[in-house]
């Protein structure tokens, strides 16, 4: 798959934006893990060009973690066109446009998915961007509003009219949040129609290697997009392409590797922030990570992790761990 003049090579393998989950650690750590392209957290633009530091220090980018995508939202077209060209100046592969996030406080205000309640705005904002700025623009977006407004085959035409390189699509509407199940349904139809000559990525429960082959052969995406699914198992990366490449599964490597994985995920968000902000950001991540849902007492664990305030005192709780799963597996 090519983005513009970005060769990702075959059946690529992406790192979803999300917010508070895809800085610059987590990008460099799922890169390791066989990310083919990451994307940053998406970026305010009305907060970008008033020049907030917290939200310029998303534009930070890292020559290991190529090719990366630096994602901006907004419902003005002169702030998206203002903000395109900062984000241009940082240097990403890709300048990436959210159509697609749908909590209250970003589709509610008209940006992320509230932009599929108007779609000739989102068209204008699309076409202004992608003429303002010289690296490819792609969109990401979801199938539509609501069950009853789903105009994404259409929309997908309207918006590769405007330039773009490439089109992720997220298989739930607006209304579904993240509940229930993503169609992959209109995402197929999307790329069956010939009219369509960009490439076309999938997004939405792609939570195993097998479900991300099933995702290519069956509905023809030229990539995937993992996100939730990377909670405390950015090593998902490796198993896909594995799974990909041979058909079989990569053996487990075991507990104590897995923990040493989440171990470095913390140190390295400890480095960036500090010792009580990076705790505070990186144990959500960690206690939604699966390999801890197979100990007896998972509920309690959980309640340790997101109550723990120093890294001594969340490595003591991840270092009960496999006794707890040894145990168990012994009573069974």
């Amino acid at each position: 798959m090519k983005i513009d003049t970005i060769d990702l090579g075959e059946h690529p393998v992406l790192l979803a934006p999300m917010e508070d989950v895809t800085d610059l650690p987590f990008r460099l750590l799922c890169k390791q893990f066989g990310a083919d392209m990451v994307y940053t957290e998406f970026v305010s633009s009305d907060a970008l060009i008033r020049e907030v530091n917290k939200t310029m220090q998303k534009l930070k980018i890292a020559e290991e973690e190529r090719p990366v995508a630096i994602q901006i939202y907004g419902r003005d077209t002169e702030s998206m066109v203002e903000a395109a060209k900062m984000v241009e100046a940082a240097k990403p592969d890709i300048l990436d446009l959210n159509f697609g996030c749908p909590v209250k406080k970003v589709a509610g205000k008209g940006g992320g998915a509230g932009m599929l309640q108007n779609i000739p705005k989102m068209l204008e904002i699309t076409a202004a961007v992608v003429k303002a700025v010289n690296i490819p623009v792609t969109v990401k977006t979801r199938l539509g509003w609501s069950d009853d407004n789903k105009p994404i085959v259409t929309l997908a035409e309207q918006l590769q009219d405007c330039g773009i390189k490439a089109l992720t699509i997220h298989g739930r509407t607006r209304a579904q949040m993240y509940t229930g199940q993503a169609d992959w349904t209109l995402i197929g139809k999307v790329k069956e129609n010939p009219r369509i000559t960009i490439p076309i990525i999938g997004n939405g429960d792609i939570t195993t290697p097998e479900r991300a082959k099933e995702c290519f052969d069956k509905y023809g995406v030229d990539g995937i997009m993992v996100g939730r699914a990377s909670f405390g198992r950015p090593w998902i990366f490796k198993e896909i392409k594995h799974y990909l490449n041979t058909g079989t599964a990569l053996p487990d490597p075991g507990i104590e590797w897995k923990l040493n994985v989440l171990k470095q995920e913390t140190l390295d968000s400890i480095e960036r922030l500090d010792e009580r902000r990076g705790i505070i950001h990186i144990r959500r991540h960690l206690a939604n990570s699966p390999i801890f849902k197979s100990i007896p007492d998972f509920k309690r664990t959980r309640i340790e992790m997101l109550r723990a305030e120093t890294v001594d005192e969340l490595f003591t709780i991840l270092d009960t761990v496999p006794s707890k799963i040894n145990n168990q597996a012994d009573i069974i």
